[in-house]
């Protein structure tokens, strides 16, 4: 489903400085397998999820997603969008629309759907993630949890190929996280193609088909959620858990 090959992507800082972010980084994504990228802070992971949408522009490399190469100037990436559903750290809804105009907007505008159908599809998806009851109120009105989940609800609507978590859960408070985790686990054992960059170890451990480890830019350690808890090879795999386990 993504295929990425040799990415190099480089910051500079105000005081011109470069920092590389990604270094010959490279990564292959099955459909329908569920990956959760964790690392320190500066690793690259997010990084690595804003360039699969080009929402950070690559310096070199490759990114082939369902066939399609989407760094070619005749690449479409709104098309390629439209496949890639992408929830935040931030929730990034829109304040002054309900939560049934935020899950029914990007439907009617950007895949044309009637209203009727869009509205259908909104409220069965505001169901799956528990907050029915909530479509006639702002953000505002929701706890974080709360809009998170119709964040999710949002990207899912689309219904996109691939869904991406960029820390979903780490603006949350801890007793709102497990009810958006909880809705991230369904998606993945219904077979949604998932890459999660996440703190959460616990659900690493659970649903994930493959755990990366990303440090400096490149992957150092990559394996099943059993291999990578309980049988880590690297020095640097080993230290990095021990202080977060």
């Amino acid at each position: 489903m993504i295929k990425v090959n040799h990415l190099y992507k480089t910051f500079k800082t105000p005081n011109r400085k470069e920092v590389k972010a990604l270094v010959d980084f490279s990564a292959h994504i099955q459909k329908g397998e569920v990956v959760v990228i964790i690392g320190p802070s500066g690793s690259g992971k997010s990084t690595f999820l804003r360039c699969l949408n080009r929402l950070e522009e690559v310096d070199s490399g490759e990114i082939i997603i369902d066939g399609q190469s989407i760094l070619e100037k005749k690449a479409d990436i709104n098309k390629v969008r439209e496949e890639l559903g992408m929830v935040f750290q931030h929730f990034n809804l829109f304040p002054h629309k309900t939560v049934i105009e935020n899950v029914t907007l990007a439907q009617l505008i950007v895949r044309k759907r009637q209203k009727e159908k869009a509205m259908k599809i909104a409220r069965d998806l505001l169901e799956k993630v528990g907050i029915a009851d909530k479509e006639s109120n702002y953000p505002s009105q929701l706890s974080g949890g709360q809009q998170q989940r119709v964040a999710i609800a949002r990207a899912l609507a689309m219904q996109p190929k691939i869904m991406m978590f960029d820390e979903a859960t780490s603006a949350l408070d801890p007793e709102m996280i497990g009810e958006v985790l909880e809705v991230m686990k369904t998606l993945a054992r219904e077979g949604m193609t998932m890459l999660a960059v996440t703190h959460e170890m616990g659900f690493a451990r659970e649903v994930s088909d493959r755990v990366i480890f990303m440090d400096g830019g490149q992957i150092v350690e990559e394996g099943t959620a059993e291999h990578f808890f309980n049988n880590p090879i690297h020095d640097r795999t080993k230290l990095f858990l021990s202080q977060i386990l």
